[in-house]
């Protein structure tokens, strides 16, 4: 059975990391060089790097953190943000990111996907779904699971499920599925959401948004069948230790790399 793994997330705002809820009311977390040793020494599995207003500011991602953090840590390195061309893929690759992760521009052109991974291989190419349940009539009779881009800013016409089973076919290695409506909330992953993505792709999901407690990564590894529980706050305000995540999903009988 292959281990599940533990992701904390680095959201980048002027070069801090920042957490908020539902993509708002963003507070300081600390500095994402000093954040990203501590968690490499902890045990995570990998870490996440997200730049989350380059798209929205028309600018890349900040290479010089990219550089400093891939050279503090020795654990898998995925970063997301303002990222929109082969090159700025084979700058970020240069700057010490094992993956990249996408997901405004892949929206914009999806065949960048298919470009991608033809370039660096699948493996290298994180497809990042940030979705939203939404109301689809005046009288909210009915709901969908709807992709946003621009950092949660911009509803677009996708409809989550037959986006994630395209980028899969596009050729992305892995989706980073985050909910919006849970994001920060603390109340718990989106399982039914999660299960039907992980349920039917063929290549890892990581789940991300609203992790509170150490059940909630029992939830998402079993009902929601994720391959990887990313979260934030919870690590960086030291509410849960991931050492002690670890073996708590061990003892749940939850296969970990300790």
């Amino acid at each position: 059975m292959l281990t599940k793994r533990i992701i904390p997330c680095l959201d980048i705002k002027d070069g801090r990391t920042v957490k908020g809820t539902n993509f708002v009311n963003l507070r300081d977390a600390g500095d994402p060089v000093a954040l990203a040793a501590i968690y490499a020494e902890q045990g995570a599995d990998e870490l996440v790097f997200l730049d989350i207003t380059a798209t929205v500011d028309e600018r890349k991602t900040l290479i010089e953190l990219v550089r400093n953090v891939a050279h503090t840590i020795n654990i898998p390195f995925t970063v997301g943000g303002g990222i929109s061309s082969v090159a700025d893929v084979s700058a970020l690759l240069n700057a010490g990111a094992d993956k990249i992760s996408i997901n405004s521009s892949a929206v914009r052109n999806p065949d960048l996907v298919n470009q991608l991974a033809l370039e660096f291989g699948s493996q290298c190419i994180v497809v990042a779904i940030d979705t939203r349940w939404i109301a689809m009539d005046e009288n909210a009779s009915r709901f969908e699971h709807i992709v946003h881009t621009h950092g949660g800013r911009k509803p677009t016409a996708l409809r989550t499920i037959a986006w994630a089973r395209e980028v899969e076919d596009r050729g992305a290695g892995e989706i980073l599925l985050t909910s919006m409506d849970t994001d920060g909330t603390k109340a718990g992953f989106a399982l039914d959401l999660t299960a039907q993505i992980s349920g039917t792709a063929n290549i890892p999901v990581i789940a991300s948004g609203g992790a509170g407690s150490m059940d909630h990564f029992v939830d998402v590894f079993t009902t929601g069948k994720a391959d990887a529980g990313l979260a934030a706050s919870i690590f960086h305000f030291k509410e849960i230790e991931i050492p002690a995540l670890k073996n708590y999903l061990q003892e749940k009988g939850i296969e970990m790399r300790l």
